[in-house]
């Protein structure tokens, strides 16, 4: 049993990272009711948290490959509490906003190494059952936010989601203390800064510019501003990056197979940002309370869950493309089931897929890591999905302005289509250069 106590403590802070992502879309109302926040006020409670994210996940696992992994995952465990306790006691939106992105710095850390522990921990088919469960808790964590924020809100107060946290962090500290062996370094060298500030500006700008676009301002000078300053921040972090050492090692990007990993990655995240404005429908539209809004998205939660635990049986047996493109072209399906069937048997599908692209996904990508890249590898993982959560945000923002979840449902399904058919063409397995 002592074998899985790793995976134990890195699901546990994992939990709490994705938990915390989600938890808020049923709390803004009565935050905004109680802080006096304005709706402009109140967007940024959650998007500062994708903000940071989007920014330092990949400085993390540059810096977990450099500084040990257990450090940085403590490190971030206890960023993470202690700025969840500083949202709970926030006396008005400004400070909630700040702590928010406190909290994101713990968060990245916690979502970086906590897939590279496990990488390093685990081969074989134990790194194959690892892998299934990590992103079967991530799954749960992610769909189930709205559910425990919905309970939380409605009988403890917009506080409470926040205060749970701390507790949960201090325990989940304590025991990866005693789960996870310290580690020695895998890289030495100086730290990327130069990759990192321009990777930070990059994704920084872009993550705002979609954000705002996201809001129907396509056309504001600013957003158009914060898109340029990303186009040319990104253009200079690839220059940079062609030194020994870096950040991100761009020639992963020449192979095919890879390419067309990290854009199913992105794609699987849809399913998530769809989710932004399917509880947004049902309070708004079909007038549910946050708790049975939280319900009606539960069959998510519940059928990636159990699907991500099954999936690493099948990780041996199946190539990777076609797990993939089967996971990512269901969660397509999913979507379109939700135009003439409930909510909820859709929702269902969706989750079927999401459970098996997800640790197909973290499979090939652990695989594809040479030793000492496992941190990067991961990084690339997270950022990837997280600029992809960003950005179907965005567009199915849109989407749902002009005509309400219907076009969500399409735009969310043609995009997974598309990826996930991709997927499964025979391409030469990927390789990450040493």
């Amino acid at each position: 049993m002592r074998k899985w106590w790793p995976l134990l403590a890195v699901c546990a802070g994992s939990f709490l990272f994705l938990l915390d992502t989600t938890v808020v879309t049923v709390a803004l109302p009565r935050i905004g009711a109680e802080l006096g926040a304005s709706v402009g006020q109140l967007q940024w409670v959650p998007d500062v948290y994708t903000l940071v994210l989007a920014v330092l996940m990949l400085a993390a696992g540059s810096l977990a490959d450099r500084w040990g992994r257990r450090r940085v995952f403590l490190a971030g465990l206890a960023v993470f509490g202690t700025a969840s306790l500083a949202c709970g006691f926030s006396p008005d939106i400004g400070m909630l906003i700040a702590a928010r992105g406190v909290q994101a710095v713990g968060g990245s850390a916690l979502a970086v190494t906590g897939f590279a522990i496990l990488a390093a921990a685990y081969e074989g088919r134990s790194r194959a059952t690892a892998i299934s469960v990590f992103f079967a808790v991530n799954g749960l964590g992610a769909a189930a936010g709205p559910v425990v924020g919905g309970v939380l809100t409605e009988y403890f107060g917009w506080a409470a989601i926040f205060f749970v946290t701390v507790p949960l962090a201090v325990v989940t500290g304590g025991f990866a203390l005693v789960a996870v062996r310290p580690d020695t370094p895998a890289r030495r060298g100086r730290f990327d800064v130069a990759g990192a500030v321009w990777f930070a500006v990059g994704a920084a700008s872009l993550v705002h510019g979609l954000t705002l676009g996201g809001s129907g301002r396509w056309t504001s000078p600013v957003t158009v501003g914060a898109l340029v300053v990303s186009a040319v921040a990104f253009a200079v972090f690839g220059l940079v990056e062609r030194r020994p050492e870096p950040l991100l090692d761009l020639r992963l990007f020449r192979d095919g197979g890879f390419t067309t990993l990290v854009a199913c990655a992105a794609a699987s995240t849809l399913t998530f940002a769809a989710l932004v404005y399917v509880s947004l429908w049902l309070q708004t539209d079909r007038g549910l309370g946050p708790v049975a809004a939280g319900l009606e998205l539960a069959p998510l939660a519940v059928a990636s869950f159990l699907t991500s635990v099954l999936a690493g049986k099948a990780l041996h047996r199946f190539p990777p493309r076609v797990l993939l493109g089967a996971g990512v072209l269901l969660g397509a399906v999913g979507c379109l089931l939700q135009l003439g069937l409930p909510v909820t048997a859709g929702l269902a599908v969706t989750g079927i897929g999401v459970g098996i692209a997800g640790p197909a996904t973290g499979a090939a990508i652990a695989a594809a890591a040479p030793p000492g890249r496992a941190g990067m590898a991961a990084g690339i993982l997270t950022t990837t999905r997280q600029f992809g959560q960003t950005l179907g945000v965005a567009v199915l923002g849109i989407a749902y302005q002009d005509g309400g979840l219907a076009p969500v449902y399409v735009v969310a399904a043609v995009c997974g289509g598309v990826t996930g058919l991709l997927a499964l063409v025979p391409r030469k397995q990927a390789a990450v250069p040493v």
